[in-house]
């Protein structure tokens, strides 16, 4: 079963379409990158998913669960909704970090503000806090930050501060990992050290969505690459077939023009 199915999304801001009738699914341990021009609809569509943003209309399940029925026929209740939204975690193009706190702080607050909620919360404090100070060091471990793990966001280059963004993700243990861009604020040396992050995940088995201008990355990373023009998935397939072998011109133009990516096998 697909972990992820999104079916006939459409999305308009002030009558102007954005998204029009977006479809794809996405198995369990997959990375699927989106590429595409500026405008084309890849960030609103990850918006879309992550709840950021609402549909206008289609459908998108996660894990066999309903997070938007845009025909009304599905109805969530708010603690549906919110755990719904536990299950897809977003890394932003900008890191969006707490400037007042550390690195650690940074990864468990999240973590926190969910584990008030448990009705065992207030009897089992201390070892609950105890248990998530654990989580997110391990996590914090993994993107190869515990020497800076007391550090303060303005301490850190923007590659670390990016590889903290991803730790505070991971921690909530999400269903599917998004990525918006992740590598758009960073210079060449710190967007390496992002994408190598990014590709020991996908060892690990994550499922991820990745939009994308790294189109090297894009095509070594990748199990589905969707690239996207006008709101509309152009081209759809495997990293070899959209970028050896695209059917579509606007594809190719893309990749000739935009990206200066050359078409063809690497020798």
């Amino acid at each position: 079963m697909s972990v992820l199915e999104v079916k006939e999304l459409t999305k308009s801001f002030d009558r102007t379409p954005v998204l029009k009738g977006i479809s794809f699914t996405l198995e369990k341990g997959q990375v699927l990158s989106i590429i595409g021009s500026s405008g084309s609809g890849k960030t609103t569509l990850l918006r879309c998913i992550n709840s950021l943003e609402t549909a206008d209309s289609g459908m998108i399940t996660v894990d066999g669960s309903v997070i938007f029925d845009g025909s009304g026929h599905t109805a969530l209740t708010k603690e549906q909704k919110r755990q719904n939204q536990l299950n897809v975690g977003l890394v932003f193009q900008q890191f969006n970090l707490f400037p007042q706190y550390t690195v650690l702080r940074n990864v468990t607050l999240a973590m926190e503000m969910q584990a008030k909620k448990r009705p065992d919360f207030k009897q089992n404090k201390k070892s609950i806090l105890a248990e998530i100070d654990e989580k997110a060091k391990m996590y914090i471990e993994k993107v190869n930050l515990t020497d800076r793990i007391n550090a303060y966001p303005c301490e850190l280059s923007g590659g670390q501060q990016q590889r903290v963004a991803i730790a505070r993700a991971l921690a909530l243990e999400p269903k599917i990992l998004f990525f918006d861009e992740p590598t758009s604020a960073l210079d060449p040396e710190l967007t390496a050290e992002v994408l190598k992050v990014i590709r020991g995940l996908k060892k690990s088995d994550r499922t991820m969505v990745i939009v994308t201008h790294e189109m090297g990355f894009a095509r070594n990373v990748s199990d589905k690459v969707i690239f996207m023009a006008d709101g509309i998935i152009e081209e759809e397939g495997t990293p070899e077939a959209v970028f050896d072998n695209p059917t579509s011109e606007k594809t190719r133009a893309f990749l000739l023009k935009d990206m200066g990516c050359p078409i063809g096998k690497q020798k």
